[in-house]
């Protein structure tokens, strides 16, 4: 088994709103090995970027609180650092790629200028080798004529191009760890496999490990070796990605993967695709019970009123659901 690089413990995550308080992640475990991607998959409001948001400690408090759990990372519990101690953390060991680059890049300073400011927040370089080591970022990152890029806006690039600059920024410290978190939402379908590609190659370079969030799986099956589904803050079902994609047992997973179009089908034509009925509860409406129960087919009595056990399928498979292994 390898290195685990991030553990994450009971981790329950809370919001304050005039209507009182409400949970948005409630006490997920998951680890993190090192050199392998994980995905966090899940619709949205299922408390994916919450969770990615509170391993480093970027939530709002308030009106956000993280009121239980423990994030191990290096034999340290983050969520016991100062906001000092986390700083030299962000960006240097633990890396994000946030979900719009657009807001996430300044408007008014040039790409060179943010990634040097990155650069000389945790390397001990002059500002003449940091716009070198910049420059030779965006060529690892692929963009054409780096040096010409560095003198650019975010709003002189395409939208593929902007993602590549973020991906640059957070890799220029050489993390350990990348959070990716849906890197490519409003991507076409072309220069979302690119950057998929792109990841995927410079993640194995480096060594590194990811954290992948997103709601695509078609993503996670070309980059993640294990997949955690996640639905209204809870932790569904665990496992390996092809063992989970072609046998799994939560309904919830069930559905999420019977409603991607099926390519291979020779009768696609015509067919509608399957689809879960209803919403991701709100969070300060989170029914008693499952909170997948009102739009899970299988749903039985005690799914309305006791909160499912996690199950283990095997070492490396667990799902939590009252149903038995291969009743549905």
């Amino acid at each position: 088994m390898s290195k685990i690089e991030l553990d994450v413990r009971n981790l329950k995550v809370s919001f304050s709103t005039p209507q009182g308080s409400f949970s948005a992640v409630n006490g997920i475990n998951f680890q993190l090995y090192s050199g392998e991607t994980l995905a966090l998959v899940g619709e949205s409001g299922c408390g994916k970027t919450v969770t990615a948001l509170s391993v480093l400690r970027l939530l709002p408090e308030p009106p956000a609180k993280i009121i239980g759990g423990e994030i191990i990372y290096s034999d340290s519990n983050l969520l016991c650092l100062s906001h000092k101690q986390m700083r030299q953390i962000r960006g240097k060991d633990i890396s994000m790629i946030f979900q719009d680059p657009m807001t996430s890049l300044n408007p008014v300073l040039t790409l060179g200028e943010q990634l040097v400011e990155t650069i000389l927040q945790h390397k001990n370089l002059s500002k003449k080798e940091a716009l070198k080591k910049s420059s030779e970022l965006l060529g690892k990152v692929e963009l054409p004529s780096p040096e010409e890029k560095l003198k650019q806006y975010p709003h002189q690039l395409s939208g593929g191009m902007r993602q590549r600059v973020m991906i640059a920024m957070a890799l220029a410290c050489e993390p350990k760890i990348l959070i990716a978190d849906e890197p490519t939402t409003a991507l076409d379908a072309l220069i979302q496999s690119q950057i998929l590609e792109l990841l995927k190659n410079l993640k194995e370079e480096a060594g590194m490990s990811m954290l992948l969030i997103t709601h695509d799986l078609g993503v996670v099956t070309e980059i993640a070796e294990r997949i955690m589904v996640m639905y209204a803050g809870d932790e569904v079902e665990t496992g390996p990605t092809q063992d989970l994609i072609k046998n799994p047992f939560h309904p919830y997973t069930k559905g999420l993967i019977s409603s991607r179009p099926n390519l291979d089908s020779e009768k696609i034509n015509g067919q509608r695709l399957k689809e879960i009925e209803g919403n991701v509860p709100n969070p300060n409406q989170r029914p008693n019970g499952c909170s997948f129960h009102p739009r899970c087919g299988w749903a039985f009595d005690e799914c309305k009123i006791k909160k499912p056990s996690s199950q283990n399928i095997n070492q490396n498979h667990q799902y939590s659901c009252h149903l038995d292994p291969g009743s549905i």
